[in-house]
């Protein structure tokens, strides 16, 4: 193998990209780029139209994003609905590489050769590669569970979701890379099919995986011949050594020890091909907690919007400052003694309409940050994107309001019980909330400043109510610009869509930081085996 090799990589499942941007990004001690995207296939079309745009500056290595690129995200006065066909045009041979290495394609139900034969093109034969991805999670979450429990109509064995793995499986068995990366959600551990751990089946089938396609019927005997009988051990990322375990909690990486601003716990595999020998190149390495305030601050202040009346600053403010006569400011004063309703009083007296206003696709200012600013911030950009600021209820903007002031109060997020009978949402779950039982016992929750956020997921594209923005005086929920910090995406990634198909790529994208770690580990391991 040749000294300083580029090491290519597939991205099955790939989202927005987040895995794929952090392995990019790593650089060897040299500071020279080690790995590069060869392929990624994504089935949403917003999020395959982000992968496609990232992909199409990373054409650009060794120089900086064309100018043309900033001045398409400042000239976006709206959500964006605008085409990148004049980027794309000013630059061809960068457009086409970059529309070769993104696959719009859904694994598992679009036409298996096609697949098959864009993995082949990318990889030009070679098996000396890396591939990477996590399948939809959405059947193994423990709020997925729980949602699927009161249907009556579902059998988890139906569910095809359960069985995304086997087609990361099928490239795994088809191509046999020497490594690699899978992501999923923790409640993987604890999911059942017919009584059985889903988890020990996927650790089983990863070691062998010709023989467990056989196993499954997934293929002719003439093609399980022509697939690579190559075995793999599994490894954690998180135990030191690194060990090949079977300790189902040495799997989940717990990203707030490891720089990443949020409470954010996946199971991530490492395997590696069993020719490759006794390599532990060592795990992560912790990092202390970053609170959410120290890359939330520095982005431009917004107002939040009102959905069902007249939305100007003006009325927003008229609604707020009227909140002195609201039954529920009052019935404050009962909560605690004073002093929630002093902040509440503080806040109503001298609240204003931020500069931006709402915000939008893309606002001029210089923003800042107090972590990691050489990763998060690029001057050329000239401002921030994917910042705009949703509309809510009335009601809604009162529980905001009193949710954050009571968390700068106390600082905690309120459960149901602490807010004013007037304030209580009319829920069916109210009951048992009040008695602190249930998902709906924290309904409302602030993001609190001084700690690391919670987990950011695609239910933040349904509502805010999980997601309140810790400062009272801006009386919302996050953004998407936000919601990306907290998962560790930089400044300059813009991400494509309406705003609801943000959210969704935001809450399902792996840390890009959290790679970026992961890829240094991968390194190691080739660099030990001969291929980097």
């Amino acid at each position: 193998m040749p000294q300083n090799r580029i090491i290519p990589i597939i991205d099955l499942f790939a989202g927005p990209g987040g895995l794929g941007e952090g392995f990019s990004a790593f650089r060897d001690s040299s500071d020279s780029q080690r790995f590069q995207i060869k392929l990624s296939i994504e089935k949403d079309a917003a999020a395959h139209q982000t992968l496609l745009l990232r992909t199409f500056l990373r054409e650009f290595q060794g120089s900086r994003f064309p100018g043309t690129y900033y001045e398409l995200l400042q000239n976006l006065k709206e959500r964006q609905n605008k085409r990148l066909d004049s980027l794309f045009l000013k630059f061809p041979r960068e457009a086409a590489s970059a529309k070769q290495k993104t696959l719009c394609a859904e694994l598992g139900n679009s036409d298996p050769d096609k697949i098959k034969q864009a993995i082949n093109s990318a990889l030009q034969d070679s098996d000396e590669f890396l591939l990477i991805g996590g399948p939809p999670c959405q059947a193994y979450s423990v709020a997925g569970r729980s949602r699927n429990k009161g249907n009556a109509d579902y059998k988890p064995e139906d569910d095809h979701r359960q069985y995304l793995y086997i087609e990361y499986l099928q490239v795994i068995a088809d191509c046999a890379p020497a490594l690699f990366v899978m992501e999923n959600v923790k409640g993987l551990l604890s999911a059942t099919v017919n009584d059985k751990l889903i988890f020990d089946r996927i650790f089983d089938d990863l070691q062998y995986p010709a023989q467990a396609l056989a196993r499954a019927h997934r293929a002719s005997a003439r093609a399980i011949s022509k697939m690579k009988p190559a075995r793999y051990n599994i490894y954690s990322f998180v135990t030191s050594p690194l060990s090949n375990t079977h300790s189902l909690s040495d799997f989940v990486v717990r990203m707030e020890k490891y720089g990443i601003p949020q409470t954010r716990h996946r199971l991530i595999l490492l395997g590696m091909r069993n020719d490759l020998g006794g390599i532990n190149p060592g795990s992560l390495k912790g990092i202390t907690p970053i609170s959410a305030n120290r890359v939330l601050q520095g982005l431009p202040k917004l107002r939040s919007g009102l959905s069902q009346e007249r939305d100007d600053n003006n009325h927003w403010i008229h609604i707020l400052k009227k909140t002195r006569e609201r039954r529920w400011f009052k019935a404050s004063k009962n909560k605690d003694g004073s002093k929630i309703y002093g902040k509440l009083l503080e806040v109503i007296n001298n609240i204003t309409p931020p500069r931006a206003e709402r915000g939008g696709e893309f606002i001029e200012c210089t923003p800042k940050i107090s972590y990691r600013p050489d990763w998060f911030l690029d001057h050329r950009l000239a401002g921030v994107c994917n910042h705009s600021s949703r509309s809510h209820m009335t009601s809604d903007l009162f529980r905001y309001l009193y949710a954050s002031c009571f968390a700068e109060s106390h600082g905690k997020s309120p459960m149901m019980r602490d807010f004013p009978a007037d304030l209580l949402p009319d829920h069916f779950s109210v009951d048992n909330a009040l008695e602190g039982k249930g998902y709906f016992a924290d309904r409302f929750r602030v993001q609190l400043g001084n700690i690391p956020a919670t987990t950011i997921t695609s239910h933040i594209s349904k509502d805010g109510h999980y997601y309140i923005h810790p400062d009272p005086f801006q009386c919302r929920s996050l953004t998407v610009r936000e919601a990306a910090r907290i998962q560790t995406f930089p400044d300059n990634y813009y991400f494509c869509g309406g705003r609801t198909a943000q959210y969704i790529q935001v809450g399902n994208a792996v840390p890009p930081l959290l790679a970026v770690q992961l890829a240094e580990i991968v390194f190691r391991i080739l660099k030990k085996a001969g291929l980097a």
